[in-house]
């Protein structure tokens, strides 16, 4: 028996090995960690033979994704994503579990556990659709972003199905009706959470974040997440739903970026080592057994779901090509499917072999998987090389240009109208192909591609340009292409069109400091010719525009200060309302 010290040499090499082999492959990290667990695990090698102990500390894993996953739901972003989040998402999970659970009833199984495999099928794995997003350059793509929603609508419906599963099946178990008095415990216990999130928890980052120690502040973040976790378990309710919960509540906080930093490594090495013991319970005798029967569950399950995840895309009118590039992305089985497969077989939900069948079909999905999708690649350069697929990013060449505009729609051609008349050399950069086609029509010379891409800009010649125009209509990539001209090209300075107040404060996060919003001058000067016909004196229209510019600009930086404290912010709106009137007063009533 190896000792802990030899057990983790042997999954750090294992690591180490196979996971560049499988991404230089394209195939994604995650199918390298399986694969590393299946060698190393008693179905393998048998270096390590227990696999249940390591799946107990892995699932720590689990525990900092779903944490992460909170950071990133923040109460405006889900309600932007709504309509392909609750409509898309939510169809898709419904008619796939229903799909799923039918099945597993006609096979025999229980009523609730054919519910709830039908809805752990029914899940995709985050971590794989996501890496495989961001690697290849397509998250901010219009099926990158359906993809999004119906996972983050997946993980949203995960979470509290974690903590209910155990609860249905013990009172199951017991004939009792469910305990409405846990269920009120519970959510009494959560709003506890919420309250510690504001009043205990944002100013012990505050007071450790002053001491510029930034191995405490990890240590504490690490604290914070997996107290949150052992109380949960401690009064019988799922680890993951409360750091879920604790994460969604720091969403909005000053410090969630310095806390994702922080947590990042901790999440990769420990997921990576989920899926290693996922991996090293992977049954290889039931493939060698039964091989044509596992590959055509596996066939079955990906053909299935992709149908479904297809469907639902036409639906909600997402176009016969990005529905097919979004479930083909997205069709493979998911982690929490594990997660939930380990409840069941606790609670004696579904029998062991069927439990252990469905692993190596989810696990065989995600291999399947990444070759699904180099197959529609190949098939897609085929079909470009016919004129029938829409074109790959454009090959841009440095022409030492002084401006780049990312976003070429009706505020990025202003500007690029003005520098062409004045001989001043600009690149122009959208993410729309349709909309390239129909500018380049009017002798625009605009690139097709996505600023937020690091190789892209420096071969657009962001290195030596000195000025970026952030003239992208989406929030979230507006928001990724400035944090990246920040990071990486500090020589740029940084003129961004903002969407509303909400985006200007984020910019300004990020040290953004020359934003414009969209509407404003435009209403100003609205607002300015409807005085004058009022009887204003143009002098008299000019001034009160100018004051009211002056004000408002004022306090759009001291609201920025006081925006997460929500009572300094509402005390300072009404101030600011009181001090508008006064100011647009001051001297205005004998010059009218």
């Amino acid at each position: 028996m190896l000792s802990l010290t030899e057990q983790a040499l042997v999954f750090i090499a294992s690591a180490i090995v196979l996971v560049p082999i499988f991404q230089k492959l394209r195939f994604g990290s995650v199918l390298g960690y399986l694969i590393a667990g299946v060698l190393v695990g008693p179905f393998g090698l048998r270096l390590i033979p227990d696999s249940q102990s390591v799946i107990h500390f892995a699932e720590l894993g689990v525990v900092f994704l779903l944490f992460m996953i909170g950071l990133e739901i923040r109460p405006s972003k889900l309600w932007a994503m709504r309509r392909h989040l609750l409509g898309m998402g939510g169809l898709q999970v419904a008619l796939t579990s229903g799909i799923f659970a039918a099945a597993g009833l006609g096979f025999g199984l229980s009523p609730l556990g054919a519910v709830v495999i039908g809805f752990s099928l029914s899940l995709s794995s985050t971590a794989y659709a996501l890496q495989t997003l961001v690697e290849r350059g397509e998250f901010n793509t219009e099926f990158g972003r359906g993809s999004f929603s119906v996972l983050l609508m997946q993980d949203l419906v995960a979470i509290p199905a974690l903590a209910l599963i155990p609860l249905l099946a013990k009172h199951g178990a017991e004939g009792t009706s469910f305990n409405l008095r846990s269920l009120l415990a519970s959510l009494a216990l959560i709003a506890a959470l919420v309250g510690a999130s504001r009043y205990l928890v944002r100013p012990v980052f505050r007071i450790i974040a002053s001491t510029r120690t930034r191995e405490i502040f990890t240590a504490t973040t690490l604290f914070i997440v997996l107290g949150v976790a052992v109380l949960m378990q401690q009064i019988g309710l799922s680890a993951a739903l409360g750091t879920f919960v604790a994460g969604v509540l720091l969403a909005d906080s000053e410090y969630r970026h310095e806390i994702e930093t922080n947590l990042e490594p901790f999440k990769s090495l420990l997921m990576g080592l989920f899926f290693i013991a996922v991996g090293m319970g992977v049954s290889l005798e039931i493939l060698a057994t039964r091989p044509f029967l596992v590959i055509a569950l596996a066939v079955t399950y990906l053909s299935v779901k992709a149908f479904v995840i297809y469907t639902c895309g036409r639906v909600f009118s997402l176009g016969h090509e990005n529905s097919k590039r979004m479930s083909l992305t997205i069709a493979q089985g998911g982690e929490f499917a594990f997660v939930i497969f380990g409840m069941l077989a606790q609670q004696s939900l579904a029998p062991h072999g069927v439990m252990a069948l469905l692993t190596v079909v989810i696990t065989l999905s995600m291999a399947m998987s990444p070759l699904l999708a180099l197959a529609h690649e190949r098939l897609a350069i085929r079909s470009a090389q016919k004129g029938a697929h829409s074109p790959n990013y454009d090959e841009i060449s440095d022409e030492a240009p002084q401006v780049i505009i990312a976003g070429y729609g009706r505020f990025g051609q202003i500007f690029g109208r003005i520098l062409r008349a004045q001989g001043i050399a600009f690149v122009a950069i959208d993410h729309d192909p349709d909309h390239i086609e129909l500018v380049r029509r009017f002798g625009n010379r605009v690139y097709y591609g996505d600023a937020s891409r690091r190789d892209l800009l420096e071969s657009a010649g962001a290195a030596r340009a000195k000025y970026f125009v952030l003239a992208i209509d989406d929030v979230e990539s507006s928001l990724a292409t400035a944090r990246l001209v920040k990071e990486e090209f500090p020589n740029l300075t940084i003129l961004a069109r903002a969407r509303n107040r909400g985006h200007v404060f984020e910019l300004m996060d990020l040290g953004v400091q020359h934003i414009k919003r969209e509407t404003f001058d435009s209403g100003l000067s609205f607002v300015g010719e409807l005085l004058e016909k009022m009887g204003f004196s143009p002098k008299k229209s000019a001034d009160l525009v100018e004051r009211f510019r002056a004000h408002d600009e004022r306090m759009l930086v001291e609201q920025h200060r006081v925006r997460k404290d929500d009572k300094m912010f509402i005390s300072m709106a009404k101030q600011s309302t009181a001090q508008l009137a006064q100011v647009l007063n001051d001297d205005t009533l004998s010059e009218r």
